[in-house]
Order: C-alpha cells, then structure tokens, then sequence
C-alpha cells in the first residue's frame, strides 16, 4: 500500500457492540430464557415478509437489552426446520461461538451466579482464567452464555504481548502454506521468544518468558528462590527465566488453576518442552525444529 493510498483511507473507530445475532428455533423457550430467567428487557422487534429472495423464510428479529448500549437478538425463521449444519454440538470448537458479557466487579459475578442457579438454569462451570473469572452456562438453543469480570486492565504490556504472540503464529503460517501446517503451540512460542531478545536464545539451557503481570507473577516468584535458576528482568515487560540446564515446574506448587497452567509458557519458550500434564511442566534445552 502506497503512501497515496493510505492518505485516502479514512480513520475510523469502533464504540462497543450494538448487538450480537443468532437465529433461534425455538420462539418461546428463548424469549422466556432471556427476559423471564435473566431479567433481560425485550426492547425492538422486526416482522418481516422475507427479505427479497424467494427462498427466504418470513422471519421475525427481536432484540434484548444486554446493557451499556448492547444487545443481544434472534431471528426466528417461520415455518422452517434447524437445519443439521447449525446444530450446536458439545464441541470445544462449537463452544468457541458464544455471548460474553462483562459485570463490574466478582460481587456483581456471584449475584449473577446466585441468580442463574436460582431460576433453575444449569451452571456449567465458574472459573479464572488470567485477565478475567467468568460463568458459563447454555440458551434453550443450546447457546454457550458467558458473564465475566475483568480483573485487570489490558496494558502497553499486554498489546506488545499480543503482537508478538500474533505475529510469530502468522509467520509460521506462511512459511508452511503448501505444506504441513504446524501443529501445536510450541513452534510459536519459540519463535516468539526469538522476537522478543531480537536474537536467537542460548541453546545450551532452556528459558522461558514471562509477562510480568500478575497472573503469572508466581512463575517469577518461584524461580527466584529455586537454586540454579536465574530470573532477568529484560526491561520490555518479560522476564527471562533460565534453567540449570533444565526447567521444571509443579502446578500446584504454583497454586495455579488449569486454565491460567496451560498457558503459563504464553511469554516465549526457548528449549524443547519435555513434558507438560496437569502436573507438571519440564523444559529441556535445545532450539526449534
């Protein structure tokens, strides 16, 4: 892209959701789930002839107030049958497409818990996953709900983070397009670690990186006080953290909840991982494959 044509394209921004959309077979059910069950008030509605092609169904589109400006709406389609394509399934993927709405603080989180148990909604679980503790719960339509706090802001910290993560995964895209894709995590976070030093990391010990934030301040806090190991602040938001040669680290030691484990090496990785389960995570020398 020329400099010409960046100067014709406009600065834009965005102000929040307005609404978030999914159809709906299921009429009553749904509109009894979201203002009977949730408190949520039933603020515009469409009825509609089709919307111009011949093979598209009368529908109605009504939407709920889901705070702050927000909304959440449905169209339910007359006279038509879900087809099987669209049916939700109990799959991480499915569950991947959901509804997250942000409360203010972990008291407004347990009230909503309080309620959604109380009206006899099944809870799927609550837990806390670094920047943010959330419920989980279904629609009639089988519709992964989620209500979430945010327990901290994004920082300067976070955005670079961000880049680096995205940036390191893309990279590793292009270089395998026609042929075999990469298949796991730990290729980016090598490359990962790479671009945040801006060279390549020693190979004769294994190092990770740690966002020094404080979802994984124990990470730091541990190898601190682990002989052998050595924790070096890096002056851009990481910490490097070597081992002697190898790393290794106990889950529970941590008092880390799985969800905020398993992410624990999302800072960079410069080794080869030897084992990482429920238990525990032990890194050994040695450069990407």
């Amino acid at each position: 892209m020329n400099s010409s044509t960046q100067a014709n394209i406009p600065a834009v921004a965005l102000h929040g959701v307005h609404h978030t959309a999914r159809p709906t077979w299921k009429l009553e059910e749904t509109v009894h789930f979201y203002r009977d069950l949730l408190g949520l008030r039933l603020v515009h509605a469409i009825s509609a002839k089709g919307w111009g092609p011949d093979n598209h169904a009368d529908f109605l589109h009504f939407f709920f107030d889901s705070g702050n400006g927000s909304t959440i709406a449905f169209f339910y389609y007359i006279g038509t049958e879900r087809p099987e394509w669209l049916t939700v399934r109990e799959h991480y993927q499915d569950r991947a497409t959901h509804t997250a709405w942000r409360v203010r603080d972990e008291a407004e989180l347990l009230q909503w818990r309080q309620r959604v148990e109380a009206v006899g909604i099944p809870l799927r679980y609550q837990i806390r996953h670094e920047v943010i503790e959330s419920i989980y719960f279904n629609d009639p339509n089988g519709y992964p709900i989620e209500i979430t706090w945010q327990i901290r802001p994004f920082s300067d910290a976070d955005k670079l983070d961000a880049a680096f993560t995205i940036d390191s995964a893309i990279e590793l895209e292009r270089a395998r397009e026609g042929g075999a894709a990469f298949t796991s995590i730990e290729p980016v976070w090598q490359r990962k670690a790479e671009r945040i030093e801006q060279a390549a990391p020693a190979m004769d010990k294994a190092s990770v990186y740690v966002l020094d934030v404080p979802e994984f301040a124990a990470l730091i806090d541990a190898a601190r006080t682990t002989e052998g190991y050595q924790a070096t602040a890096l002056g851009n938001g990481y910490v490097r953290i070597d081992g002697n040669p190898t790393l290794e680290f106990r889950r529970k030691a941590l008092g880390f909840k799985p969800a905020v484990w398993y992410g624990a090496l999302t800072g960079g990785l410069a080794g080869q991982i030897r084992q990482f389960d429920m238990d525990a995570l032990i890194i050994g020398p040695g450069g990407a494959q």
